[in-house]
């Protein structure tokens, strides 16, 4: 019998919410919020495929406060895990030996970062999870959604979630688990950045018909406890250039907050052109700078993680509501790259649903397209946000770091910001995919990365057991290659193999046998679930599918 025709046992609720991020439990609160105004019963589940709430959760992370003031006005006396205001911003150019400062007045105001706070993401949604909880709602941990149910007339009506114990041949295990159709009248999907049901949803609907292609940035993070005398508790500091070279796009970040803790990553945009480009390699590198190795020397490397972001903004955004659902969050993409924020509006996006679902089920419907939430996008701070900054990504892309990231935006950003919206660029357009992006190794050279010293740099192999990642060995490769033999046959000779690069995780090898063949090896017990390759691979070979709930990595304070 084949998994579509098993016979799963069927949970009705009038919401579904697939991811426990920021945008899937603030919709979940405001659920509940609402219908207890109302004197209203209201059933909403959450279903998070990590271990425990915050188990997936990686960002960087500086929060504006202004949707949780929104959804929680009293969120100080709860006890919210924001205990580091951001006291002093800091913007840097590196050399490959010094650095310039960019002063902070010659920078337009929304990247300025007063009134935020430095936080980690992951233990603000296992807070939010408990508010969540203390309303009524479901929360789920460890089920993992692998497939989108759907109605006759062809709504979203549900998802398959908890399957488990399937071997990797296929076959049944003793502990198989055949999970469970949970259903509601609408089903809201916030599973961040490349969700693989959202994936398909946008698909199935045609949601990106009227928008430009979405655009990512691969974030890589390492989480240090320095010394006391290299903390600066408060301190916000963006980089930009080495080493990335001026064609390639991305930056820096170093955060410090409680307990000595220094969030330190790097963002590399994902439309980079050379396929002996390694973005954790290049991580790696830029520890070595003289500004980067002075706050880490002495310090100890407590985590490590990796996660794709959206960063196509406004031009990107697809149509958001669907038959019997709605995108949130980074599953329809909200991040202010200029910024490097989309947690507030991923909160605000995951309110704006919760009340289009709510007031459509008070008037007794399910199932439908939901307008309002469309509507209510459309006249949001978040569309605003997003417009003002709509051409910084397409400008950085076409003129490089200097001129179009640095010089062309920041006049972009005052001109938008003086007038409220309008640019001297009108509205640029994202051309290629990410994927697409990506050259011939024949144009490029290779690049010489130094090999790590165990102290300050390392392999991926040993800072993914700092991303504390497991899987139960024993399941389907949960990376889908749609044709076994493009990789050997197409991707290695044109494109030197790119996946065993772009991988932060070291999940692909091309490894030679005894008589000299060459095959594509996938370790997908190292997946860190950062999507990457299912956006970069050249020939869209790649499909990121769930695996077994509660597998991938287990973040602490990330």
């Amino acid at each position: 019998m084949s998994e579509q025709q098993i016979e799963r046992e069927a949970m009705d609720f009038d919401v579904v919410i697939v991811g426990a991020g920021p945008a899937g439990l603030s919709a979940a609160i405001h659920l509940k919020q609402l219908a207890a105004e109302a004197g209203r019963e209201l059933s909403v589940v959450v279903l998070e495929k990590g271990s425990e709430v915050g188990a997936h959760i990686l960002s960087g992370a500086v929060l504006d406060p202004c949707a949780l003031n929104e959804l929680l006005p009293d969120w100080k006396e709860r006890g919210a895990p924001l205990n580091t205001p951001v006291t002093r911003d800091r913007f840097l150019v590196l050399g490959e030996a010094g650095a310039l400062t960019l002063p902070g007045l010659v920078l337009p105001p929304m990247v300025h970062n007063k009134g935020n706070y430095i936080i980690s993401l992951g233990n603000l949604c296992r807070w939010l999870a408990v508010q969540a909880e203390m309303l009524g709602v479901e929360i789920y941990p460890g089920m993992a959604a692998s497939e989108v149910l759907y109605s006759e007339d062809g709504a979203v009506c549900g998802v398959v979630a908890g399957v488990f114990g399937i071997a990797a041949d296929g076959s049944h295990k003793p502990d198989y688990q055949p999970g469970m159709d949970l259903r509601g009248k609408y089903v809201l999907f916030a599973e961040g950045a490349r969700g693989s049901l959202s994936k398909q949803v946008i698909a199935r609907f045609a949601l990106g018909k009227d928008s430009d292609p979405q655009k990512f940035g691969l974030g890589i993070k390492e989480l240090w406890q320095v010394t006391d005398e290299r903390f600066q508790p408060g301190l916000v500091q963006h980089t930009f250039g080495w080493p990335l070279d001026n064609a390639t796009g991305g930056g820096s970040f170093m955060y410090h907050f409680e307990d000595n803790y220094v969030a330190l990553g790097m963002v590399v945009h994902l439309n980079y052109k050379n396929p002996y480009l390694s973005p954790y390699q290049e991580f790696q590198r830029l520890k070595t700078h003289p500004v980067i190795r002075k706050t880490l020397q002495g310090g100890k490397r407590i985590a490590y993680g990796a996660r794709a972001l959206t960063e196509g903004g406004y031009q990107s955004v697809p149509q958001l509501a669907f038959p019997g659902g709605a995108l949130i969050g980074c599953a329809a993409g909200f991040m202010n790259v200029p910024r490097i924020k989309g947690n507030h509006n991923a909160m605000r996006t995951g309110m704006m649903a919760a009340r289009a679902a709510f007031a459509a089920i008070a008037d007794g419907r399910g199932g439908d397209v939901l307008e309002a939430y469309e509507t209510a996008y459309r006249n949001s701070p978040v569309r605003r946000e997003l417009k003002l900054v709509r051409n910084a990504k397409p400008l950085w892309s076409r003129f490089g770091t200097w001129f179009g990231g640095i010089l062309l935006t920041g006049l972009d950003l005052w001109v938008n910001t003086l007038t409220g919206g309008f640019s001297l660029f009108g509205t640029l357009h994202h051309g290629k995919s990410d994927a697409a992006s990506l050259e011939p190794a024949s144009r490029h050279k290779p690049i010489d990365y130094p090999k790590p010293d165990g102290v300050l740099t390392f392999d991926r192999l040993t800072n993914v057991a700092f991303s504390f990642t497991n899987h139960e060995e024993n399941q389907p490769v949960h990376l889908k290659l749609s044709d076994p033999e493009i990789p050997v046959k197409v991707n290695l000779p044109l494109y030197a193999g790119p996946s065993q690069r772009y991988c932060p995780a070291g999940v692909y090898e091309f490894v030679q046998d005894a008589d000299g063949n060459t095959r594509f090896q996938i370790n997908a017990q190292n997946c860190v679930h950062c999507k990457t390759c299912d956006i970069k691979d050249p020939e869209g070979n790649i499909t990121w599918t769930c695996p077994e709930g509660g597998g991938g990595p287990n973040y602490p304070n990330m």
